[in-house]
């Protein structure tokens, strides 16, 4: 329990409770709770802006007691304003984790949790590769480009897609991303669900096409994370694996041993 009057054991008590918050909230049986829960925390960020102004308002008000490792007052007193500088600073950045968390609950609030699932769960959406031509290949499809414009060469390309049999192969094989590999002096042009990027310099053209995955194929072992900052685009060299897949292919490639 709050004492009110030690500051210590205060500070002690918030530190235990905010170890007891980070354990109970990795998981939430009851979604109903998150807007309560950050009711209390932007309360508590409050709090804690006018801790830390207090704070650095103490370490002024007491630079005349303030002395450093060996007893220089000089030092010491530097020191202490050094120290209430970094706390003020401390709180105006607070100031703006209370801005985003005032909003956050103000979506919340908006959120209407329901006992189960809803049934129109949007899908996933990733890129699949459809084809990739480099060289000579690539030149015929690069020459109809600069003769009849990148869409033809998109709608060229479109032939190479043989639906569901190119999906499983790209997703057998990893060719499945975020975004669209874009290298070096490549051109891009997107129609619909279909993304072409070309080099004439490199001499190669691709064609990707947007898959949408149904959340029953997700992996069970996703580890993205909503707060997580996005990868830059990937290059060609630079192709990772993908963190969806269905079923199905997951256990072709076990079957194959192309698993890890």
């Amino acid at each position: 329990m709050p004492t009110f009057y030690d500051p210590g054991a205060d500070a002690g008590e918030v530190s235990e409770a905010l170890r007891g918050l980070a354990h109970a909230t990795r998981s939430f049986e009851n979604p109903q709770d998150l807007y309560g829960v950050l009711g209390d925390l932007l309360s508590g960020v409050r709090s804690l802006k006018q801790v830390l102004d207090q704070l650095a308002t103490a370490h002024v008000e007491n630079r005349p007691r303030a002395v450093g490792d060996h007893g220089d007052h000089t030092i010491g007193s530097q020191d202490a304003l050094a120290s209430a500088d970094e706390l003020h600073h401390a709180a105006s950045l607070i100031d703006q984790a209370e801005e985003r968390l005032d909003a956050a609950a103000a979506a919340t609030s908006r959120v209407a949790w329901r006992d189960d699932p809803a049934a129109n769960v949007p899908q996933a959406a990733r890129w699949i590769s459809v084809v990739f031509l480099q060289g000579p290949e690539a030149d015929e499809v690069l020459d109809m480009i600069d003769r009849d414009g990148a869409l033809a060469g998109l709608d060229h390309l479109k032939s190479w897609d043989f639906g569901d049999e190119t999906t499983s192969a790209a997703m057998e094989n990893g060719y499945v991303y975020d975004v669209p590999p874009s290298g070096p002096l490549e051109r891009e042009v997107r129609d619909g669900d279909c993304h072409l990027a070309y080099s004439h310099s490199f001499e190669h053209v691709a064609l990707y096409r947007l898959h949408g995955v149904a959340p029953a194929d997700r992996l069970p072992d996703d580890k993205r994370t909503l707060g997580a900052p996005s990868a830059s685009r990937p290059t060609r060299e630079q192709q990772q694996t993908s963190w969806f897949e269905p079923a199905s292919i997951t256990a072709i490639k076990q079957q194959r041993g192309l698993g890890l």
